[in-house]
């Protein structure tokens, strides 16, 4: 029986490691930005949709009119707020001359309100180009726009997929957050520079106007809660119309959870969104979620059943040797995304993330709804 589980250990760890050094380890160790030839400042709309956030919203507007780019204008699309957004939405509109506001009243039935709101939102936008994030997010620097909107103006591209970070707190949820957005950014921007791009996130993605509008918009996604971002660029991102943004001064900073029951619906409604994905793109991920599984599971049970040091010295050796690779590309792959290298335990928060991906991926993946808020 045992000799069935070693089987299962070095399949499962010869697929771990073909994944981190080919796919990820690609990313981390060797991606490098080429230079544009040329820089065309042609106009740029940040749509974003914003429902109750009236405590973020005047940094957000402040930082995002203190950009340093020549033509842009933001328009805010107030989703049937019941806090004090609009009163104060007025108030800035007169201070800010290039900040439209859309107040949506209501929502259809047969829709969701975050697509209906971002609908509103870019379609009423002036410019070619869209610049998409959330309501309780902000730009690291006054270079966001230019940045993130390069790709589409310089190299004629359809997509711009941008990195979302997270502020640090202290406490071992933000550590697990912290972990996990890395990952998944590991996951999108190493399949990206392969020119196979699968998701973006709405915290950060550019993409233009009149292709959305062309492809109908978010047609056929309506009545999904969710998905707005990662499955709107599933359907529509290929090799060809899509890059990725690497820089330290093109990402975004977002408010994290602050208890596990928050951050386990949000996630919930992650996963619930990762089975409309294309089945190419849903293998991929869940070739290298699975091997992990059996990789941990395999591991252990050779442990346990071994009688001699011999095996289990071998595979202590590859676990640890797994870890080191695991824990030198997140570093390096943060320090391209974020400019900062340092990160902790990767090898704990990996086991964290394999044990809740499975339960609260579970869940979500066959739960019939979930709420945006």
């Amino acid at each position: 029986m045992e000799h069935v589980f070693w089987w299962l250990f070095l399949f499962a760890t010869s697929t771990q490691f073909v994944y981190l050094i080919f796919v990820f380890g690609r990313f981390a160790f060797f991606y490098k930005k080429k230079p544009d030839s040329k820089e065309n400042f042609i106009g740029v709309s940040v749509v974003i949709a914003a429902k109750n956030e009236y405590k973020h919203l005047e940094n957000l507007i402040t930082m995002i009119m203190a950009q340093q780019y020549p033509v842009f204008e933001l328009v805010l699309v107030n989703d049937c707020s019941q806090d004090a957004s609009e009163d104060l939405l007025i108030q800035l509109s007169k201070k800010f001359k290039n900040l439209k506001v859309i107040n949506v009243r209501y929502t259809p039935d047969h829709v969701t309100g975050k697509k209906y709101a971002l609908s509103h939102g870019i379609k009423a936008s002036k410019h070619e180009i869209v610049l998409l994030t959330d309501a309780d997010c902000v730009p690291v620097s006054k270079n966001w726009i230019k940045l993130m909107s390069a790709p589409l103006r310089n190299q004629n591209k359809i997509f711009a997929l941008g990195h979302g970070s997270y502020k640090i707190l202290p406490g071992l949820l933000n550590k697990v957050i912290q972990f996990e957005t890395l990952l998944t950014a590991l996951y999108y921007f190493s399949f990206g520079q392969w020119r196979f791009p699968f998701m973006g996130i709405g915290r950060n993605l550019c993409y233009r106007k009149d292709f959305f509008i062309n492809k109908k918009g978010f047609k056929d996604l309506w009545h999904i809660q969710g998905g707005d971002d990662d499955l709107f660029v599933n359907r529509h991102a290929n090799a060809e119309n899509t890059a990725i943004v690497v820089h330290p001064e093109s990402i975004t900073l977002s408010e994290p959870k602050t208890n596990f029951k928050d951050y386990f619906t949000q996630k919930k409604r992650h996963f619930h969104v990762g089975k409309y994905y294309k089945s190419v793109d849903k293998l991929k991920l869940g070739i290298y979620s699975f091997s992990n599984l059996i990789f941990w599971f395999s591991s252990a049970v050779i442990i346990i059943l071994s009688g001699s040091l011999e095996p289990i010295a071998l595979v202590l050796g590859l676990v640890l040797s797994k870890g080191f690779l695991q824990y030198m590309i997140i570093r390096e792959a943060r320090k391209k995304l974020e400019g900062a290298g340092k990160v902790f335990w990767t090898m704990f928060f990996d086991l964290m993330y394999l044990i809740y991906f499975w339960i609260i991926g579970t869940r979500g993946y066959l739960s019939k709804s979930v709420k945006w808020k």
